[in-house]
């Protein structure tokens, strides 16, 4: 794995947070790391080493959160065992105001996180409704981060068809890990152990009422569009199965009032059945 470089003056200035959450295995359902925060944390020791400070909200009879600070092996002598901050909160609470009254704070100015949850919602809003509250920019897709100086991080975004775009962001930020950055490294248990988790006191989780507002019902199988290809040359099938596709019938909206945007994408949604259309219409 390729160290982000760093400079000078920025050595003393980071204060780099990853929040982690609980993972499922896709197979067996055993608890465990988040494969995204997991690579969220690798990315953190890369940069800020032993001094990267772990957060979760949630339980704190979490299986899953001796394995993050078990990363840390190797490093303790640099900085000592790590750290994780506990803030309790319960299923129905919502984690976004919890996370923003701490994340300010401990003065984090760089955060580290997976896109989505693999517990729970999953939703992915999680990070874009922390960075709106705390008014952060926020960058998705991280594969990696290529250079951290004093007041910007310079990252490189994933994009399909395997390619990558290069993006600066300034500080303070939230960057969101993708699937494709670095595999995380092995959790030792010795640091697993030794790692510190201490709760967070005098902190008070606010109920989701929007969730509690919601109506679930199971998903619907959508079937997938198959892209029918006559040629018989190999070559001509394996270039139409790589090649990247291109959107047809797309309509591009510019110069339009946050208004008149939310009632295209609305409709949108409604004509593609992902939305439904209220009783009363």
């Amino acid at each position: 794995m390729t160290q982000p470089e760093r400079s000078a003056s920025a050595a003393g200035e980071a204060r780099v947070v990853a929040l982690v959450s609980s993972g499922r295995h896709p197979v067996s359902g055993r608890a465990g790391r988040a494969r995204e925060d997991a690579r969220a944390v690798e990315m953190g020791l890369a940069l800020a080493g032993a001094s990267l400070h772990l957060a979760h909200a949630g339980d704190a009879e979490d299986a899953a959160l001796p394995e993050y600070l078990g990363m840390f092996h190797g490093l303790e002598g640099a900085g000592g065992p790590g750290e994780l901050s506990l803030l309790p909160m319960a299923a129905g609470d919502d984690a976004v105001p919890l996370l923003a009254n701490w994340l300010e704070a401990y003065g984090a100015n760089l955060v580290l996180t997976g896109q989505r949850a693999e517990c729970g919602e999953g939703s992915g809003l999680l990070p874009y409704l922390l960075a709106e509250r705390l008014g952060w920019a926020v960058a998705t897709g991280v594969a990696a981060i290529e250079h951290y100086a004093g007041d910007r991080v310079t990252v490189l975004q994933a994009l399909p068809q395997g390619q990558r775009r290069r993006l600066e962001v300034r500080l303070p930020c939230l960057l969101c890990v993708d699937g494709v950055a670095p595999m995380p490294r092995q959790s030792a248990f010795g640091p697993s152990r030794r790692g510190r988790v201490e709760a967070v006191a005098n902190v008070t989780a606010e109920p989701d009422t929007l969730q509690a507002a919601w109506q679930w019902q199971p998903a619907r199988a959508r079937p997938k569009r198959l892209k029918v290809v006559k040629s018989t040359n190999a070559r001509d099938r394996f270039k139409a199965a790589a090649a990247k596709s291109s959107a047809s019938g797309g309509q591009v909206l510019t110069d339009l009032s946050p208004e008149e945007a939310a009632e295209k994408l609305i409709d949108y949604l409604r004509r593609e059945r992902i939305l439904t259309a209220p009783s009363g219409e």
